[in-house]
């Protein structure tokens, strides 16, 4: 349940880590249909994963279904969580994403609830934040706060 103040009512990406992305992609093009994006390099230096500074670089791609956004994350090097995911489970669902307004009330309701930061990165246009919440059903929750409007995602 939500906490008074915060509404996460509305799941707005649905991450899942592969080890092969073109792979992936392909199988879920001609399964369901969905139509993905190419395949963007992300580097994400200076992302904090555990407190820690890390140097990390992954893959990722992006569908549409419905009002929610399919994201494909690929490892590539360096630590991060979609590393030790795909080491412990294989491909799979990983996250719940969620759209916040209010980036600091948002993480002060999970600070409250007793979670910290498990993986986190300013990206300029945007940051993220990612929760341990798989104590029940497996999944992370992974918090995105865009400091701008960018059509086709927020605006």
């Amino acid at each position: 349940m939500a906490e008074a103040g915060l509404n996460l009512s509305h799941v707005h990406q649905l991450g899942y880590v592969v080890g092969d992305m073109e792979r992936a992609c392909r199988y879920y093009e001609g399964l369901y249909g969905m139509s993905f994006s190419p395949v963007i390099d992300v580097d994400m230096g200076g992302a904090v994963l555990r407190g820690r500074p890390v140097a990390t670089t992954i893959k990722v791609a992006f569908a549409q279904s419905g009002s929610v956004q399919v994201e494909f994350i690929q490892p590539v090097a360096g630590e991060n969580l979609y590393t030790e995911f795909l080491a412990r489970h294989g491909d799979g669902i990983h996250h719940l994403a969620f759209m916040v307004d209010d980036w600091e009330a948002a993480k002060a309701v999970f600070a409250a609830r007793g979670f910290t930061p498990v993986f986190q990165h300013d990206m300029g246009v945007m940051e993220f934040v990612y929760y341990d919440t798989t104590e029940v059903g497996g999944l992370m929750t992974e918090l995105l706060y865009y400091k701008k409007k960018i059509q086709g995602i927020n605006a």
